[in-house]
């Protein structure tokens, strides 16, 4: 018969593996994924729409209450956000694959990685984006056209009006309703838990001042037969995959932090340049995304298309992570022979064309 310790010992293992995986935190993230009820479309007598709303904090959520008309704004710039982080990542081993439940990205964003600081950044970016397009399309009673002062080096000549985009309104508000989340958690100073607020309000910051410092000068011209005698120009933004590739570029230089017990942020190698306000930076080295991995949030790339050819991320060697690939032949269809009758027309053929694939193992 064995011995007690031996049994209290075994069952203490048993309960250690059948320990519940970290709960998925949910997040304002999932405003993306339910579309959110402009304000005219609200019944009367129905259940407040912020009460209603998924994974916002006690901070987001009055500022729901206060701005209802600019929800619908936010779900628009989280979808773009994750849009663009899944095109920046398409040919990665995590390619910014969302699950089905109020965290939007799963447990892979508990970890304080590279890809969770891209993440938060984009996102933030895509807030300030969407409100600052709302303010100059009227859409929003609290903001309007920009009112961003004129150029100094604009040419004299140059009328400054027109309807620009917000990017003041957009940059203060995004500020507002993203980082309330991180600033009402109140962690003991010098605590990983703390180095994680700190990191999430450094990318937020990063992502939202990469669509404000993006934002430039528009001009439209004016004229007998275009002529372009005068010019009237705006503030507008710069399209948004731009903010992503330059914050693909801030990711690929993020810089690995740790908290101090003072209660900051500073570099783990000191032979480093300190990260500006527009840099990304990281606690926690990122996990193993080759395989799938229920505790990290990792999906694993089997079953992942790749190149034959390519030598990159993208190729089947790195992406399928040694284990090699298998080969199927797809149809594909495409438009081809592609005519302009007049007027107004194209009409095109339809070309089939037998292609090798490959998808890891």
């Amino acid at each position: 018969m064995p011995s007690l310790p031996l049994l209290l010992a075994t069952v203490a293992a048993l309960l250690a593996s059948w320990a519940p995986l970290p709960t998925e935190a949910s997040s304002w993230w999932s405003l993306a994924m339910n579309p959110v009820q402009r304000p005219e479309m609200f019944i009367i007598g129905a259940q407040p729409v912020c009460s209603q709303l998924p994974g916002l904090s006690p901070g987001q959520r009055k500022l729901c209450q206060l701005y209802q008309e600019h929800m619908a704004y936010i779900g628009e710039g989280a979808r773009t956000g994750i849009k663009e982080c899944q095109h920046q990542f398409r040919q990665r081993r995590w390619n910014c694959s969302t699950v089905g439940n109020a965290s939007v990205f799963g447990r892979v964003v508990q970890i304080g990685s590279r890809e969770t600081a891209f993440t938060y950044a984009v996102s933030a970016a895509g807030v300030v984006n969407a409100i600052s397009r709302a303010c100059r399309e009227g859409e929003l009673s609290t903001c309007g056209c920009s009112r961003a002062a004129r150029p100094k080096d604009l040419p004299r000549d140059w009328l400054w009006g027109g309807c620009g985009d917000n990017v003041e309104y957009g940059y203060r508000f995004a500020k507002e309703f993203v980082d309330a989340r991180e600033r009402e958690k109140n962690f003991a100073k010098g605590s990983e838990e703390q180095g994680r607020v700190l990191m999430n309000l450094q990318n937020n910051e990063a992502g939202r001042r990469a669509v404000y410092k993006m934002a430039d000068v528009a001009c439209k011209c004016h004229g007998v037969s275009g002529s372009c005698s005068l010019k009237t120009c705006w503030l507008q933004l710069a399209e948004f995959r731009k903010v992503g590739d330059q914050l693909k570029e801030k990711y690929d230089s993020a810089a690995a932090m740790r908290i101090t017990r003072r209660g900051k942020l500073e570099l783990v190698n000191s032979r480093f340049n300190q990260p500006t306000p527009e840099d990304l930076v990281y606690v926690d080295p990122s996990p193993d995304y080759c395989l799938r991995n229920e505790s990290t949030g990792s999906l694993g790339t089997q079953g992942r298309l790749c190149n034959k050819t390519s030598e990159g991320m993208d190729g089947c060697a790195l992406m399928c992570c040694g284990r090699g690939y298998d080969q199927f032949k797809s149809v594909q269809v495409e438009r081809c022979h592609c005519k302009f009758h007049w007027c107004c027309f194209v009409r095109c053929k339809k070309c089939t064309e037998v292609v090798d694939q490959f998808v890891c193992k």
